[in-house]
């Protein structure tokens, strides 16, 4: 009965809203590639319609999976599948937390330009972004997925704690 239930909720049309899971790790790296030069991109120019686009792309991501995100589009429809790595499928739910923390992110950047017009502020954010982005991208360090291990492991929220996520080593050895 189980393998029936699987096999039913595996041909069933995902929900417009929802999350996919597993993620193939390449278009994370992908899209996190994109993130971390729209948001230098900001921090040089000094643009602040780049962390409105940032934020929307984030919070775009969290609500519906790569689906309204152009910059998730192109890389899961067009860059990661001509890449020549193979698919690497990662836990879903530590990547949606981590686009949280990034639409939180750009959404207080974006609001602190506009608002009390903390411009400093905000392209120190975007900063940060880029250093969080990059990581993601090119060393395969999720720190919003280690931060979701860490509170998974702790208890503070429910969801299922993604072991090869938790632990920084497997990625730092694969690099080497």
């Amino acid at each position: 009965m189980t393998t029936a239930v699987a096999s039913a909720s595996a041909t069933s049309r995902p929900r417009f809203f929802s999350f996919p899971d597993p993620v193939n790790e390449n278009a994370v790296r992908v899209t996190a590639a994109g993130v971390a030069v729209l948001a230098l991109f900001a921090v040089v120019t000094q643009r602040p319609e780049l962390l409105v686009a940032i934020a929307y792309g984030f919070c775009a991501r969290v609500l519906a999976g790569p689906r309204l995100s152009p910059l998730a589009l192109l890389a899961t429809k067009v860059i990661a599948p001509r890449l020549r790595a193979t698919p690497r499928l990662v836990s879903g739910p530590p990547k949606r937390f981590a686009q949280g923390l990034g639409a939180l992110a750009s959404v207080t950047a974006a609001v602190l330009y506009y608002g009390p017009g903390w411009h400093v502020a905000a392209f120190a954010l975007a900063g940060v972004m880029v250093v969080l982005a990059t990581l993601e991208s090119g060393l395969r360090i999720c720190v919003g997925c280690l931060l979701h291990a860490w509170l998974v492991n702790r208890g503070v929220i429910r969801s299922v704690a993604c072991a090869d996520c938790a632990d920084i080593s497997l990625r730092v050895g694969a690099i080497r």
